[in-house]
């Protein structure tokens, strides 16, 4: 498929932004809508001057501004609906406003995607299985979330699971949805300030030689996926027409994330291995700070990812000390 008229919700977002570069070099017109709550235009800088692609600021539960951006596209194919309110801190300091946006935002792109035939892909999470007690991560393990009275986690996870229902229910109606579910993506553009996520984090304190925390010992577990092979299965999920069975893919939930699973405590041991080596780096490396983690983190997070290799061919080629050395590089 080429040529064709994509908007990309939460464009200027570190996910969102890539995707959008990937998407103009394969031809298409691509206008990124995003608040500008995170995103950031200056990831968007490489493609501020080319005729293929526009940028719209806008709140994404606002319709007529929706409507906006789809005249400026001249009407839409595809929709990419990444935009979204993520972060870890929020999700307990901000747990009305993660619900709001992520739940409405999506209630209101795949009402745009229908009425214009639109394909729609919702960038979900592994978030939405809560606290994902069974491993690997894999489409019919059991979604369990705790009592909101004990702490407010779930409001992101548990909004991504009403996004796929809501998804779910748009596939029934005949509209074709694909859902995409990331695990732990990270690269250069990843923000790392308090609201942000790990990698980025560890990153930034090295950078600024602040301390490092480590949750709960470090012990959890991620499947830490660099950005390029990410971008690589959103662009599979949306540009393919079928299956490589030649199968219909509406309705498809993937996970895309690396099988390499880490601890947080191995990802600062290769991170400190990393900087050491660096002989132009002369800084002293942080001080580790040991600290109690978030209430309702997942102790694990491993996807299977054998759907989305068997129906797209995609497969995770990145293995975490390759990205991370180039994301070094980047961020020196």
């Amino acid at each position: 498929m080429s040529g064709l008229n994509i908007l990309v919700t939460g464009g200027a977002g570190f996910i969102g932004s890539s995707l959008c570069e990937r998407l103009v070099a394969e031809g298409h017109n691509v206008l990124a809508y995003d608040s500008l709550f995170r995103g950031r235009e200056s990831n968007l800088t490489s493609l501020q001057d080319l005729a293929a692609f526009q940028f719209m600021q806008g709140d994404v539960r606002d319709v007529e501004r929706l409507d906006e951006a789809i005249e400026h596209l001249g009407g839409v194919d595809l929709v990419y609906h990444l935009a979204v309110v993520n972060g870890t801190k929020w999700f307990h300091e901000a747990a009305h406003s993660v619900i709001d946006v992520n739940i409405n935002g999506t209630l209101r792109t795949l009402e745009l995607a229908m009425a214009h035939d639109a394909r729609y892909v919702l960038a979900s999470s592994p978030e939405a299985f809560g606290e994902a007690l069974q491993q690997p991560i894999q489409n019919g393990n059991e979604m369990t979330f705790t009592d909101p009275s004990l702490h407010q986690r779930h409001s992101y996870g548990a909004s991504k699971y009403l996004d796929e229902i809501a998804s779910q229910h748009a596939a029934r109606d005949g509209l074709d949805v694909r859902i995409v579910r990331p695990f732990n993506a990270y690269g250069p553009r990843l923000l790392g300030d308090e609201y942000g996520q790990v990698v980025a984090m560890f990153f930034h304190a090295i950078l600024s030689n602040e301390p490092i925390q480590l949750h709960n010992g470090g012990m959890q577990t991620r499947s830490f996926t660099w950005i390029d092979d990410v971008v690589e299965g959103f662009l599979l999920a949306g540009l393919q027409d079928k299956s490589l069975q030649n199968d219909s893919l509406s309705g498809c939930a993937l996970n895309i994330g690396s099988t390499e699973e880490v601890s947080i405590q191995t990802l600062q041991e290769t991170l400190f291995s990393l900087v050491s080596n660096d002989e132009t780096w002369a800084k002293e490396l942080p001080k580790i700070v040991r600290v109690e983690g978030y209430h309702g983190d997942a102790a694990r997070r491993l996807p299977d990812c054998s759907q989305a290799e068997t129906l797209l061919g995609w497969k995770s080629t990145t293995t975490l000390e390759q990205g991370l050395s180039i994301m070094w590089s980047a961020l020196r």
